[in-house]
């Protein structure tokens, strides 16, 4: 059950990028910032190693003449999360 734990999500701030990303379709980089309560670097670097891994895909546009980026999962993220989130659950499903 612990081999299927996966250790992009060990950091809380990718566990609650890729949580947020579950459930909403696309989500802005300010957006992420406020609901994480983090700085923007911390999450630029937390974004690009989920992007490196190919969980996360980026989208950049404009709104007027702001860019606007956002992020949604890939369904190779969507498949790795939802696999270490069951591992999670037998675990701690184990210890009861």
């Amino acid at each position: 059950m612990i081999e299927n734990l996966n250790k992009i999500f060990d950091s809380r701030i990718r566990l609650g990028i890729m949580s947020t990303l579950m459930v909403n379709a696309d989500i802005s980089f300010n957006e992420l910032k406020e609901l994480l309560n983090i700085t923007d670097g911390n999450l630029a670097s937390h974004l690009k190693t989920l992007e490196e891994n190919e969980y996360v895909k980026i989208h950049k546009g404009f709104i007027g003449k702001k860019t606007n980026t956002t992020y949604a999962v890939t369904k190779a993220g969507e498949k790795a999360f939802k696999i270490h989130l069951t591992a999670l659950e037998k675990m701690i499903g184990s210890m009861k």
